[in-house]
């Protein structure tokens, strides 16, 4: 089929070359060929098979296509055995007897899994998250200074600044793209027969554990310690969790970078192409739609993580209850680099607007000083300050006078006055400073990151 007779928008819209070398069905195929490969490799090193038959086989498995292996299925009704009968027409008779020798479908299935997710996390996903974290880092060090009013609830909270809001994804991000890195690394391998116990390779081997260590060597994969007919899920699980743990944060971002993008708010924007249409009808309209994308691709794939734990359940020793929902495994990973890829673009071009933060700042420049004036006349012997000043707050709004014009007119309150530092009293004065250390921790976690991936 052409690629606008695919079903799938990761096909027709958001796939490419890069992701389908790891991601496609092409792919799987190719990567069990490599397991299949491995398997005489390992059986010439143990002498159940020339070397020369190894080579034989290891070459016919490079040639194997997806359209070969369908095409059998359409006889055999089976993916696994398809694939190997296809290996078969391509090799010998000598060496026919050891494709597959002593496997099990899922000794195959699960292995390649394995081996395609971890290289598709080290070429894919790590470098397109890695590289998302960069730009992050370079906003947040360009923005470190950048005033901005902070909020909870959706309402004006204290100031901080744009840097240390973006430094808060940059850490968020780089401890996911840690666990991603360490779950790559705990992904596991099989080749223990039909039910774990080794009972196939056990007939020629003297020691098929030792066996199975060897072509899981070759492979770069972790050993299973035990496996039934398939491998233990929760290695998987721990990738599949981690990789929805970033998309989370992108989302996450995503959806305040588009609140911000807001027309009452308007502190920052996604740049827009001279041509680029916002609507079909409102001429005028910048719409944040590549924030929006993500959080909707975010929306797509993060409920999987109910499935992915459905599929940790398989009765005895195997069923196939989790065969159809697993072959979805690598749209995540697909819809993943393609939020990040997008995200990374949006961020190198993105325009903060200084003057509209400054704008929405100097709205709670009054309310901002209630915290720091209820700490220090606190901190001074004030028995209740935080509702001597809550009051002073409702009364500013009802009389128009600041609040810092109700407290100094209060005589009561000079004995504590007098013991406030002046480089106190200037925050009182000035709201732009308390800022607290926002822009030293911003510098912080950006250098400390930034050390973690070498950028």
């Amino acid at each position: 089929m052409g690629t606008f007779d695919n079903i799938s928008p990761l096909d027709y819209r958001y796939g490419s070359e890069r992701l389908s070398k790891y991601l496609s069905e092409e792919a799987r195929i190719k990567y069990q060929a490599r397991v299949e490969a491995a398997l005489a490799t390992a059986l010439a090193k143990q002498g159940v098979c020339d070397r020369k038959i190894a080579e034989e086989i290891a070459k016919a498995s490079e040639k194997v296509t997806a359209a070969e292996v369908y095409a059998e299925e359409k006889i055999t009704r089976h993916d696994v055995r398809a694939l190997v009968n296809t290996i078969r027409e391509k090799v010998s008779d000598e060496a026919k007897p050891f494709v597959h020798f002593g496997a099990t479908s899922y000794d195959i299935v699960d292995t390649s899994n394995a081996l395609r997710y971890k290289e598709a996390c080290e070429k894919l996903v790590v470098p397109s998250l890695v590289k998302l974290e960069k730009t992050l880092i370079t906003l947040a060090m360009r923005e470190k200074s950048t005033l901005q009013i902070g909020r909870t609830h959706g309402q004006h909270a204290e100031p901080v600044t744009f840097g240390f809001v973006i430094a808060g994804y940059v850490n968020r991000l780089g401890n996911r793209i840690r666990a991603v890195n360490n779950s790559k690394e705990g992904l596991e391998g099989k080749f223990s027969g039909a039910v774990g116990a080794f009972n196939g390779s056990s007939l020629f081997l003297k020691d098929p554990e030792a066996f199975e260590k060897s072509i899981m060597q070759q492979l770069g994969l972790k050993q299973c310690m035990h496996s039934t007919q398939i491998v233990a899920p929760e290695s998987l699980l721990d990738l599949l969790n981690a990789l929805v743990g970033a998309f989370n944060v992108l989302a996450n971002f995503a959806d305040d970078m588009r609140n911000l993008q807001r027309s009452e708010i308007a502190e920052v924007g996604e740049a827009f192409g001279t041509k680029q249409v916002g609507s079909s009808t409102m001429p005028h309209k910048r719409n944040p739609i590549n924030f929006e994308n993500v959080k909707s691709m975010w929306k797509a794939f993060m409920p999987r993580v109910v499935t992915f734990n459905l599929d940790t359940i398989s009765e005895h020793q195997r069923d196939l209850t989790n065969s159809a929902s697993q072959r979805f495994v690598p749209e995540l990973l697909a819809a993943l680099v393609s939020s990040a890829d997008r995200l990374n673009r949006v961020c190198e071009k993105m325009v903060v607007d200084k003057k509209n933060m400054q704008k929405n700042f100097d709205k709670s420049r009054q309310g901002i000083i209630a915290e720091p004036l209820y700490l220090l006349l606190a901190a001074k012997g004030h028995p209740n300050a935080h509702e001597y000043v809550r009051e002073k707050t409702l009364e500013a709004e009802k009389t128009g006078k600041t609040v810092m014009e109700l407290v100094q007119a209060d005589s009561d309150l000079k004995k504590f006055f007098e013991k406030i530092r002046p480089q106190q009293l200037a925050i009182l004065n000035d709201p732009e400073k308390y800022t607290g250390v926002a822009e030293k921790r911003t510098v912080s976690v950006c250098s400390y990151w930034k050390s973690e991936f070498k950028l």
